[in-house]
Parts: structure tokens; C-alpha cells; sequence
């Protein structure tokens, strides 16, 4: 197809049937008027005008040069959207998404079909606006999402309270006080803030609210309903990420509908993730885009249902920027075969078929800290975000290996644990890791699972464990594809805490666990072909804006041995920005810590400070948002400060205080 000229729309009002103006950016396709073309909505609370500009323009002129308008959408109350935001995926947001959808295919340049797609939040709502059947909407492309929001989002994973809710919970709180663009919203830009700033809810109290999977989390969960899934979906994750399970799932529950990508990468789009090699994400996407908008004809249909990156023996580093592995297809994808291991009389790890069973009843007390290797849940960059060498989490572990491999092993799927387990609390935090020691005894984190026990028989009603009673529990790990070479250990790793990635349970019982009851089963890669997935052509996609200061990343381990108290610091600067075309520069500050006694579940706190900036010639806006989480045995307890300056003057501050009930968690 040979390239369209195409122009940008930087700003475009959608006017909703409540008379709320949403905001939009569109790349347009030229020759509209003769020739109507396809449209592609991405809609966030993220900023088209400053958080997200560098991805968006790296991509959508690249559709639209293929003849295939871009319309960026900034959910109501973010970016320069009118009103406030509600909440994440809300009937009113979807409601809106599909206001749009409608407004798209409505508009004389459109020829009345369109796609959607995004990563993160933007994964989330392109997949639950979908089954929400909207009729002009024909496919969609989902990066780093979840078919289940309960279990493979932020929040909650199998009934563990995962940290990154507060720490989502804070961004959010963060990136929500942002002004508007005076530039482009006038003399109201001032009046808009400040209703941002007074009605905008600290989600983390809704979220605690929900701790086990109620209708709150069913909401947006297309696995509640697969079969009514109308459209053809491209799902891709990394397995580097948080989201790895969710490609999995798709092509599970969806069938013919779903195709699945799986790359090495973080949370980022594959033609700039790391670590490397990334995926020609642009040319993926407008084939697929051609098929369903179009109806034209390619081989979207005939792609396999998974494609995947199988690492082999990635080493931790300070940063990753490639992972060695290979890529493969599937032309078939069913529920894989499984390998059985156990642990043997003399405590190694070793195939299912030995009858010489365990090394008795064995009982197990991480020390509260154990997990301090475990890396972010999503992460954003190569660095010690991702998951570091496990030698030192395995120090507060059970750890069965077996002897050194005599040939590899691939595997490509979730792994399964079942084991007995009794404890002497109506709750306690199991956590499985499978890890592959190298020769030299560097131990890199293959996959891992996780379980609050009290929800061992399902999330929507948490049970207590009869005390000192052995119960047989299953534990499903997070999905992984990877390659054990010769001469390599597999070590699977037990604990009780995952700290600061899982919050404590509200005592701190220990396991006794019964050695010889355990069985892990790992899912063979089985029928396969290698294939190569197309690199992109610029190796630098990103736009490059003007730095007026440089950024900055730090990431701490600090244990007072005086105290008795162990901390967790990560600050992260984006520096001070300016986009070259709107003069406006942007910075970002993250100032997060845990801390945490080893020996008390109750001394768990979580702090975290967002500084955000905007500035454009002598205009200066600029928001603090504090956020702090901490516990009893029987309650969460949070609070939030938001804080606005106009200049140096502060103009609005507001704080949220709120405690809530423990629920089996």
C-alpha cells in the first residue's frame, strides 16, 4: 500500500448525549472526502497532550500514512476532557467508550468501522467495551491486559493483597489532580481543575472495600462471559510483565476469535519494549487492522493462535536490555501436557515418577522481608524493576532443586503446585517461585504463584483454614515460557511472605508443610515450529523532546540492624520535558517506601509522594500527592493529601482518611 499524506488534528471536541465534551487528538488520513477510511480509538486517562504524546507519535502517523485515521480519546475528567472521573472501567467510562464509537463512525471521513486498542488501562477497556457489543466496533488489539480483573490486574492475586494497589492507587490520585491545557481548554482551564481536584475519589478506598472477587471485580471480566465475546482480538503481553497470563487465557476462552504474541518485553508497546528482540508491532497491527476494518484479505485469520518467545537462561542483571531465547508458533493450542515433579527422600526435586516420597512434615516462617528480589508486578523498565538474582529471597525460602540437567527441558504454560499444608491461623500468604540455577548458582525467576489459603477454594467467599488441620491446597503459577539448558538446576522455592510485592496476612503463623504430599507439574512446550516475528525497521521509534533536566532512578534495600526494621525505596524522575511543538515541559517525581519489621505483620507501612509539574513560558501549575497505607490485625488503614500550586501559591488541598475492615486478608 503505498503511503497517504495525512494531517493532525491536535484538538477535537466529542460531545456526549450528558452535553460532556471529551478531548481528542487525530491523525487523519488525506482523500477522506473521496475515500472514507477506518478508524482506530485509543482511550485513556493518561494525557494525549502530554503523558502519552511520545507513543502516540510513534505510531499513529504510521496508520495514518497506511490509511488509518487515529483518534486518541482522554477519558472524561483527565487530559482536557471535561468533568471527573469516576473510577477505572466504570459503566460510565465504557458508556462513554461507546459514545464515541459511535461519534467515529458517524463522522463523513469515517467508513463506519472501527478498531480499538491499547496497553494497560487502554487493554482493559478496548477488551470490556467490546463486550459491551457497540455495533460499529469490528476488533480489537489488547496489550499488557487482563481477562480478569480480581486475579491478573493490580490489586488482589488470589486473595493477596498486592502492593501495587497503593502504589497504583497513588499515580492515580496523581495524575488526576494535573491542570488541563490552558492552550487548549481557555479561560476555564483553572475552573476545570479546581472541580478535578475537589471531586476526584482516592481509589484505593473503593478498592479495599472489595477484597474478594464480587460483582465489583466481575464488572469488566470478559471471562465471566467468553462466549458472548463478539470481535476478533489480538492479545500480547511480555513475560516480563504482570499481565503474562492474560494472552493465555484469550486464546483459552475466546477460541478462533483470539490471537496471542508473547514477547520477553516489560509493559510497554513491542516495537519500543525491552528487553529485546521487540516485534514489528506497527506492521502487526495494520495487518490486522486491514483484515477486520477493511475486509481486505491477508493471513491475519491464519496467524497461529500463539505466538511466543521461549527464554533460554536469561541471567539477572542490572539491566536486561536482550534476553537470549527463540521464537515459536503453535498451530494448535490446547491445554498442554504435563510434567510431574516431586520431592524425594533425600529433599531434591526429581521427576514424578519416583515412589521414594518426601523428607517428612516440615515447618516454614519467612521472615517478613523475604521478597525484596521480587522486582515490580508491572514493570516499566529493564532495570530492578525486574525480578533480581533469587539467591537472596531463597534465604528466607524451603528450596527443593533437582540434580543438574542432563539434556533441556521447554516449557511453555502455567505450572501447578499442590501440596498439603497445615497452619495455626485462619489465614496465611503461601508463595511458590520456580527458578533456574545456573551453574555458577545465579538464580533467575522463572515464574512464581501466589495464595492467600483462606481463598483456596475460590476468591468470592474466602473460608478460614481449620486450625493445625493438613488441607490439600492447589496453586496455580503465573504462565511462563522458558528453556532449561543442560547442566541447569530447577529449583522450586516456598515461602510465606513476598514482601513489599505481597502484604503480610493479618498474623504470621507459618506452614508446616508435608514434603511428601507435593507435586509440581510443569507444562510441556510440546508440537511447535520456530518461526521469525519481524523486528521493526527504526530501532529508536520514539520521538526525541527537549530535556531541561535529566531523569533519575534509585532503588533501595535498607535493613536498620539496630531497629529492626527493613525498608524498600524507589524514586523515579522523568526530569523536566518539553514537547518541541507545544512548548509545554512536564516532569514527574515518585518518592515511594515500605517499610516493615521482620518479625511483625502490624509495623507494614506504604508511603507514597507524587510530585507532578507543568510549566509552559512564565505559567507554572504543580500538585503533591501523598498516599499512605498501614494495617492492625483486623484493619486497613489509609489516608491521602492532594495539593495544588498555582505558581508558588497553594490553591487547593484536600485529605482522605478512611479505615477498613480486614477481610480474610
Amino acid at each position: 500500500m503505498v503511503d497517504r499524506s495525512f494531517t493532525v488534528i491536535e484538538n477535537e471536541w466529542i460531545t456526549l448525549k450528558d452535553g460532556t465534551r471529551l478531548a481528542a487528538r487525530i491523525w487523519m488520513p488525506e482523500g477522506t472526502e473521496q475515500n472514507p477510511v477506518p478508524a482506530v480509538l485509543e482511550y485513556l486517562p493518561y494525557r494525549k497532550r502530554d503523558g502519552t504524546c511520545a507513543r502516540d507519535e510513534s505510531t499513529y502517523p504510521v496508520f495514518a500514512a497506511a490509511g488509518i485515521a487515529g483518534v486518541r480519546v482522554d477519558i472524561r475528567g483527565s487530559g482536557e476532557s471535561e468533568g471527573v472521573i469516576d473510577g477505572e472501567y466504570t459503566p460510565r467510562e465504557l458508556s462513554d467508550g461507546c459514545e464515541i464509537i459511535e461519534w467515529i463512525a458517524a463522522q463523513p471521513w469515517s467508513n463506519g468501522k472501527v478498531g480499538m486498542m491499547g496497553i494497560s488501562w487502554g487493554g482493559f477497556n478496548c477488551l470490556q467495551i467490546a463486550a459491551l457489543k457497540p455495533p460499529a466496533l469490528k476488533a480489537v488489539i489488547s496489550i499488557a491486559s487482563t481477562v480478569d480483573r480480581y486475579n491478573d490486574d493490580i490489586h488482589y492475586k488470589n486473595g493477596c493483597h498486592l502492593s501495587a494497589q497503593l502504589s497504583w492507587a497513588a499515580t492515580m490520585l496523581a495524575y488526576q489532580s494535573r491542570s488541563p491545557d490552558p492552550e487548549l481548554v481557555g479561560e476555564r482551564w483553572r475552573e476545570m481543575w479546581l472541580e478535578r481536584l475537589e471531586n476526584e475519589p482516592f481509589f484505593l478506598e473503593e478498592w479495599l472495600e472489595h477484597q474478594r472477587r464480587d460483582d465489583f471485580w466481575r464488572h469488566g471480566s470478559i471471562c465471566e462471559d467468553f462466549e458472548g465475546f463478539p470481535i476478533p482480538a489480538l492479545v500480547i503481553a511480555g513475560w516480563a510483565d504482570g499481565y503474562r497470563n492474560t494472552p493465555i487465557k484469550a486464546i483459552e476462552g475466546l477460541g478462533d476469535k483470539a490471537k496471542a504474541l508473547i514477547g520477553p518485553w516489560v509493559h510497554k508497546y513491542p516495537h519500543f519494549a525491552w528487553p529485546k528482540p521487540r516485534a514489528d508491532f506497527h506492521s502487526e497491527a495494520i495487518r490486522w487492522w486491514n483484515r477486520w476494518l477493511r475486509d481486505g484479505r491477508n493471513d491475519a485469520e491464519s496467524l497461529p493462535p500463539m505466538r511466543a518467545y521461549i527464554l533460554d537462561g536469561p541471567r539477572p542483571a542490572l539491566r536486561r536490555d536482550r534476553d537470549p531465547g527463540r521464537w515459536i508458533a503453535k498451530d494448535r493450542w490446547a491445554v498442554p501436557e504435563m510434567r510431574p515433579f516431586v520431592v524425594t527422600t533425600d529433599g531434591s526435586l526429581a521427576d514424578g515418577s519416583s515412589s521414594k516420597r518426601g523428607i517428612g512434615d516440615i515447618y516454614l516462617r519467612s521472615p517478613l522481608d523475604t521478597g525484596t528480589a521480587a522486582g515490580e508486578y508491572f514493570t516499566l523498565k529493564p532495570d530492578a524493576e525486574m525480578a533480581g538474582d533469587q539467591r537472596i529471597d531463597d534465604a528466607g525460602s524451603l528450596t527443593f532443586d533437582t540434580h543438574p540437567l542432563l539434556e533441556a527441558q521447554d516449557y511453555l504454560g502455567q505450572p501447578v503446585l499442590t501440596l498439603e499444608v497445615s497452619c495455626a491461623a485462619e489465614t496465611a500468604n503461601l508463595i511458590a517461585r520456580l527458578v533456574d540455577v545456573h551453574p555458577d548458582g545465579t538464580a533467575t525467576r522463572v515464574s512464581f504463584g501466589v495464595l492467600n489459603l483462606a481463598h483456596r477454594n475460590g476468591n468470592a467467599k474466602p473460608s478460614p483454614m481449620e486450625k493445625n488441620r493438613k488441607t490439600r491446597v492447589t496453586l496455580v503459577l503465573d504462565a511462563c515460557g522458558y528453556r532449561f539448558r543442560p547442566g541447569h538446576r530447577m529449583r522450586l522455592s516456598l515461602s510465606t511472605s513476598y514482601w513489599p510485592m505481597i502484604l503480610p496476612s493479618p498474623s504470621d503463623p507459618g506452614l508446616t508443610i508435608d514434603t511428601a504430599s507435593l507435586s509440581l507439574s510443569l507444562p510441556l512446550l510440546g508440537d511447535h515450529r520456530e518461526i521469525v516475528v519481524p523486528q521493526p525497521a527504526n530501532p529508536e521509534p520514539l520521538p526525541h523532546y527537549i530535556a531541561h533536566s535529566p531523569a533519575e532512578t534509585r532503588r533501595t534495600v535498607e535493613r536498620d540492624m539496630t531497629k529492626g526494621v527493613t525498608r524498600y525505596r524507589i524514586y523515579e524522575d522523568t526530569g523536566l520535558v518539553e514537547h518541541p511543538d507545544t512548548g509545554n515541559a512536564t516532569q514527574d517525581i515518585r518518592d515511594e517506601t515500605w517499610s516493615i519489621s521482620p518479625a511483625d505483620p502490624h509495623s507494614l507501612t506504604g508511603l507514597s509522594t507524587w510530585t507532578c509539574i507543568a510549566r509552559r513560558a512564565q505559567q507554572s501549575v504543580r500538585t503533591i500527592a501523598t498516599s499512605r497505607l498501614g494495617c492492625t490485625e483486623t484493619e486497613w488503614i489509609t489516608s491521602a493529601k492532594v495539593e495544588a500550586f498555582e505558581g508558588e501559591e497553594k490553591i487547593f488541598e484536600k485529605n482522605f482518611e478512611k479505615r477498613i475492615r480486614r477481610d480474610f486478608m
